[in-house]
């Protein structure tokens, strides 16, 4: 029986030219992969219980250690493992990430309220007082510059060898630096937006401390990832589910140039896309692709099952189940396949492991992340497991996919059943299909589709009262969603004019019939997820 490992213990690739980050839980550690993927150079997470695994996997020429909830002088607290500051290659040590650096070296660190100065978070501005090689070309001593802090807790005495390099009211110790040993540690965020110069830190970190030339590209990746994906199936099948989204369509693309007709997809038509999405992914891959493909069209299949189920996670859960019992009934009518394909992005991996290598409260499942029933006797394809959405996008121009199909809004898994809070129903369905086609269309209409990362109808389980033609109503809310992002990991609210508003309001109550009211969700993520369930 093969064995399936979990997201955690699933090794991604390895990269010569790489930087291993260690998250001690923050919020905001994959702001850091994106920045140093930014710079052109490839960057992996690994929960601090792994780091040290992966460091042996990856070889990689640098490390960043993440920022923390947790206090560093607690029992218990995350700790890195030694063997990295062992290693000989620099470390950047990010606001808890610089404190457990100083601990760990022999410095000393002590919560804020014993200190008696508190913590400092917001925006602050720290002094350059001297030179180090995280600052060339980009700060000069004497310089004054505004950083982002978010930290209780602070380093009261460095460990030996470091020096004071930059300094701020609420940070004495604002950027620490070992030269000798390139082991350098800020007390601020230089990966959250708010840190202007943030990202040029890091790139100077991993490009002239690291002495990385900043070359990873998505040639590359797509060159080194066909050559990963013959090795691995060899001259085996592969069946590839096809959701009708960005990430199954690039990942179905890539492997069909590495395999050929030993790739079969199929695209389960579960009564929950958009409106005329199955049609349009069935042309692309049969027709222009000239891919096998299998159409099933199950959505009597998935809405008998969603029937009675209204909790967001058993919604998932029997949708992800599902899927893979059709995939593995179509497996066993193409006369069997070896791997099944899928489009798992590098957040949905991230998402549904802990940081702490343990149990934790997931903040929602993924259909595509975790393995197989153990019966199915297949393994797992996952070419875009490294990768973020922004990133997918580009590999799919890479390998000549249309604009128009790539540069589509992300479309969860689940479909629609994730934006019907409640019972999902073949009813509800359509008039969510219908109402999201006028809000789309108007988008399109008004030139916004590609200044917004994710735009969509949901239909929710509340009715008020309206009144059309003189007559009372009592009929369903329609809330707009659209954000802004750069891979979903965060987000903002897209700022329409009211103009815009009333007009998709006006159509959306005036054309489907079921919707009397439209209201806006204004949330940004977080504290919101950007879908509703």
């Amino acid at each position: 029986m093969t064995a399936h490992p979990s997201p955690s213990q699933a090794g991604l690739s390895a990269v010569s030219d790489s930087i291993l980050i260690v998250d001690f839980g923050s919020q905001v550690t994959q702001l850091i992969a994106r920045r140093v993927r930014e710079a052109g150079v490839y960057s992996e997470i690994a929960p601090f219980t792994q780091a040290e695994a992966a460091f042996r996997r990856m070889k990689p020429k640098g490390i960043i250690l993440s920022g923390s909830p947790a206090s560093v002088p607690d029992d218990g607290s995350p700790r890195a493992p030694q063997a990295l500051f062992e290693a000989g290659i620099p470390i950047l040590g990010i606001c808890y990430g610089q404190q457990v650096m100083s601990h760990q070296l022999g410095g000393e660190v002590r919560p804020g309220h014993e200190t008696g100065e508190g913590g400092e978070f917001g925006r602050a501005f720290l002094t350059v007082t001297a030179d180090c090689a995280l600052f060339d070309g980009l700060w000069d001593v004497g310089d004054r510059h505004q950083v982002w802090m978010s930290h209780g807790d602070k380093v009261t005495q460095f460990a030996p060898g470091f020096e004071i390099v930059a300094t701020s009211d609420g940070a004495p110790f604002a950027v620490i630096a070992d030269e000798a040993r390139k082991f350098y540690g800020t007390q601020f965020h230089p990966e959250v937006v708010h840190t202007p110069d943030g990202g040029k830190l890091i790139a100077n970190f991993v490009r002239h401390v690291c002495g990385l030339t900043g070359d990873w590209t998505m040639a590359e990746f797509r060159k080194t990832k066909i050559a990963e994906i013959r090795a691995q199936v060899g001259d085996r099948r592969v069946i590839c589910g096809l959701s009708g989204g960005v990430d199954s369509a690039v990942a179905a693309v890539l492997i069909h140039e590495a395999i050929g007709d030993q790739l079969t997809c199929v695209f389960v038509d579960h009564g929950l896309m958009r409106m005329n999405e199955a049609e349009q992914v069935v042309t692309l891959f049969r027709d222009h692709y000239n891919i096998p493909l299998v159409h099933v069209e199950a959505e009597a299949l998935f809405l008998g099952g969603l029937a009675g189920l209204t909790d967001p996670e058993a919604k998932r859960k029997f949708i992800g189940k599902t899927f893979i019992d059709v995939f593995e009934t179509e497996a066993n009518k193409v006369g069997g396949a070896d791997f099944l394909a899928q489009g798992t992005l590098y957040p949905d991996v991230i998402e549904s492991v802990s940081f702490t290598g343990g149990p934790s409260v997931t903040i929602k499942s993924h259909h595509n992340v975790g393995g197989l029933p153990e019966r199915m006797n297949m393994q797992l394809v996952e070419p875009l497991r490294e990768l973020f959405k922004d990133e997918v996008r580009e590999l799919g121009r890479e390998l000549g996919l249309p604009d128009a199909f790539v540069g589509r809004h992300p479309f969860p898994g689940p479909g629609l059943a994730i934006r019907i809070p409640g019972e999902v129903t073949k009813e509800r369905c359509d008039i969510l299909r219908k109402a999201d086609a006028i809000y789309l269309e108007e988008i399109r209409n008004a030139g916004l589709y590609d200044a917004i990362w994710q735009a969509f109808a949901v239909l929710l389980p509340v009715k008020t009262v309206g009144v059309m033609g003189d007559a009372r109503t009592y009929d369903n809310v329609c809330a707009l969603r659209a954000v802004t992002s750069t891979d979903g990991m965060t987000a903002d609210v897209f700022p329409y004019d009211a103009g815009f508003l009333t007009r998709v309001a006006t159509r959306i109550v005036n054309e489907v019939k079921g919707i009397n009211r439209v209201v806006y969700d204004y949330t940004s993520k977080p504290p919101g997820t950007i879908e509703w369930e």
